[in-house]
């Protein structure tokens, strides 16, 4: 499968660094990239690719340049530096995020609303940030601007909503930070609910404005359904979702009849953990605002088990003192999800080394035409 190319490459946009290497090319290097890192503690399945690997982000921010006398343009930065390549659209994200980024333009014109300026710190739009759902086909639009004050919001909001009526919420977020940040702390919704709903393996997910959810959906429902699998989370069976986020993997397995445990320190991403599982009717499922190092180790001395732990950490990986944890709470099975085989390595190598192996390694490409590349791996007792 060949790139049909991409005008922005030229002008300094380094999103898709794969973008000129046929995308079996891209499988392959994968491939052997994970098999070079983890080959040695287990055989690498072959690598889940896309079967169209185009237009799959449900997710893009854009930053506004222009404006005064010149047109009002949108765009992302180009690399190593803060100037603005203005883009109409992307090959990788779906078609209606660009619909809705255009008619967000057009809007902001009519309004006469200026851009934010970094070096003067005046003027209101600074991003625009869109999310996409598949399963409804509605679009949120997060506009994130330099202060409070959006004169005209109403009229701003019905433009928007004429030109691209898939819009079904609006949100402004208020970000008066000098830092690279795109979202601020503060935000008011300005039309419908202020999120959209989307659904992986079955259960549905309520996403807003700074949600974690994963950008590529089709990818992350196999990404999940083999994370489920490798756990064998099975009805009554007690699992432990580490770094659960909003809860995605944890309320597949509850999904299955598992009891899940979620544990994260994001308060906020708790809060929507348990909007989800309450709105899918998981009951079995509970989600606690803790480290999940302290949580789980107060477990193991309280005496408590788990069938199986599942962890889906960020990309530095986990911490000797987490895997200790878990060793002392000892599972039947650990399944590590991880977008950074490099890091994984290092924490499958501590865990082996306290009388764990490897069953299972899978990759799959939940970015393509990038050099990232997402692993579900198996752990039991040796």
């Amino acid at each position: 499968m060949k790139n049909t190319g991409c005008p922005h490459k030229k002008a300094g946009c380094g999103g898709c660094p794969l973008l000129s290497v046929p995308y079996e090319e891209q499988l392959q290097q994968k491939q052997t990239s994970v098999e070079r890192l983890l080959g040695k503690f287990a055989k690498v399945e072959p690598i889940v690719g896309m079967e169209n690997p185009w237009h799959y982000r449900n997710k893009a921010i854009s930053t506004f340049c222009g404006g005064g006398k010149k047109p009002l343009q949108s765009g992302i930065y180009a690399q190593g530096s803060h100037r603005v390549i203005p883009i109409q659209s992307c090959l990788l994200q779906h078609p209606a995020l660009d619909k809705a980024i255009e008619a967000v333009r057009t809007a902001a014109q009519r309004c006469r609303y200026p851009v934010f300026d970094e070096d003067r710190r005046t003027g209101l739009l600074r991003h625009v940030l869109v999310r996409h759902s598949l399963l409804t086909d509605e679009v949120l639009v997060c506009l994130v601007t330099s202060g409070p004050a959006l004169p005209g919001s109403r009229n701003f909001v019905q433009i928007l909503r004429q030109l691209c009526p898939n819009v079904s919420t609006v949100v402004q977020n208020i970000n008066s930070r000098h830092s690279s940040a795109v979202l601020g702390n503060s935000e008011k919704v300005l039309y419908g609910k202020g999120y959209i709903v989307d659904e992986l393996c079955g259960v549905r997910f309520r996403i807003g404005a700074s949600s974690f959810y994963q950008i590529n959906p089709s990818q992350t429902e196999k990404l999940y359904q083999l994370a489920v699998q490798a756990a064998g989370a099975k009805k009554g069976q007690r699992v432990i979702d580490a770094y659960c986020g909003v809860g995605t993997i944890g309320l597949v397995c509850a999904s299955q009849g598992a009891q899940v445990i979620g544990m994260e320190q994001n308060a906020t991403a708790v809060r929507c953990a348990v909007q989800n599982a309450r709105a899918n009717g998981l009951s079995e499922a509970r989600f606690v605002a803790a480290d999940a190092t302290s949580a789980i180790q107060r477990m193991a001395l309280e005496g408590e088990t788990a069938d199986v732990v599942i962890l889906d950490p960020p990309r530095a990986g986990s911490t000797p003192a987490f895997l200790d944890a878990v060793c002392q709470l000892s599972p039947a099975r650990v399944v590590y999800v991880s977008c950074n085989p490099e890091t994984q390595k290092r924490d499958l190598k501590y865990l082996c080394s306290k009388g764990w192996k490897v069953d299972f390694i899978q990759p799959v490409d939940l970015f393509p035409h990038t050099e990232h590349v997402e692993t579900v791996v198996a752990v039991s007792k040796a």
